[in-house]
């Protein structure tokens, strides 16, 4: 893990247990579920790939190349990392045309095991068209006593820190640094995938930011006057009673939310606001790349729910499969268990 992960708070303790993960990429399985049904009909043709070893990029590069077309005219709901095992959906723009013949695409690329699924649709794929992703991990070398199933179940009940994964930042946290630089006028950013990128890790630095300093002060479950309640829906509600906040967090349907900074003020009030406005203020040459670039404030859900979470032990090698929202990072979840033993980095996340 880079520095910019491991500074943050953990919420259930730094782990004790080690151990690897993907030493090979069959030990990392993804696998997308998209937010819609295909209609069965129009001009884009989908198409559920099963890839090993490669990235979301070059398959569809290649997948352009068989239908034809350019690569501007495949599209995918979410990036899925390299080093594993993934299942994910690509949509072909292809009007008046009929499906294409990819009986030879997955005998002409080693990285592509399968063609899963394909279908029509009425509408262009889009980033962010998922409800999430299924993980099945396998961490090898394995080295913990049996307080292991306690803490599982303990983060399988109350959650982890829905912090942005370590891939969103780039090598050694690169794109932060490239960032804060770009903040100072050090240079120019005129290619718009870097913008997106260092745009994106700017956000998602504050905000882990901000969680890590809640955690520390163990303010993660317990609502400030002036904090923003959100929902599954992305609809938010503002605490001026700390009582009924308490209530709707009981309920389970409204999360404690942090901030995706943006160029306007942020939209907490009284003690939250000053909480968040503290941190972010610590990072101008960020904010400045932030409000020139006139980044809308979102927000963002606090903790992170693995569902449908389960797990096996055998011997020196633990199972564990969860299924997580579009947007959260399965390394949110394997940083609160292990202590990751490998020389490189793990991260794979349900993508935006």
């Amino acid at each position: 893990m880079t520095d910019v992960m491991n500074s943050l708070a953990y919420l259930h303790g730094k782990p004790t247990a080690t151990g690897k993960l993907k030493v090979k990429p069959e030990h990392f399985f993804v696998s997308e579920t998209l937010d819609f049904t295909p209609a069965g009909h129009g001009e884009h043709f989908l198409v559920r790939i099963r890839k090993i070893g490669e990235n979301t990029k070059y398959v569809a590069n290649e997948l352009a190349k068989a239908c034809g077309v350019k690569s501007r005219d495949v599209s995918w709901a979410g990036l899925k990392d390299r080093h594993a095992v993934t299942e994910q959906w690509f949509s072909v723009h292809l009007p008046g045309q009929p499906d294409p013949d990819l009986s030879e695409f997955v005998a002409e690329h080693e990285g592509v095991d399968a063609i899963l699924e394909t279908a029509r649709h009425d509408k262009k794929m889009r980033p962010g068209d998922l409800i999430g992703n299924h993980f099945k991990l396998v961490i090898t070398d394995f080295d913990g006593d049996d307080a292991i199933e306690a803490r599982l179940a303990d983060i399988r009940e109350k959650g982890v820190p829905n912090y942005f994964g370590s891939q969103r930042f780039g090598r050694n946290g690169n794109n932060v640094t490239s960032a804060r630089d770009w903040g100072q006028d050090k240079f120019r950013v005129r290619d718009k995938s870097k913008r997106s990128f260092y745009l994106s890790a700017a956000r998602s630095f504050l905000f882990n930011q901000v969680l890590s300093e809640r955690i520390g002060k163990d303010l993660c479950h317990s609502v400030m006057l002036g904090d923003l309640l959100i929902n599954a829906n992305e609809e938010t509600i503002l605490v001026e009673d700390i009582d009924s906040a308490i209530e709707k967090l009981i309920a389970g349907d409204w999360q404690i939310s942090g901030p995706m900074t943006g160029d306007n003020a942020l939209p907490t009030q009284q003690d939250a606001q000053a909480f968040e406005q503290a941190i972010v203020d610590t990072e101008p040459h960020l904010l400045a790349v932030i409000r020139s670039n006139r980044m809308r404030h979102e927000r963002r859900p606090l903790l992170l729910s693995p569902e449908n979470m389960v797990w096996v032990r055998e011997g020196d090698m633990l199972t564990i499969e969860f299924s997580l929202p579009a947007g959260c990072f399965a390394t949110a979840v394997m940083r609160e268990i292990i202590e990751e033993s490998n020389d490189g980095e793990f991260d794979a996340h349900s993508d935006q």
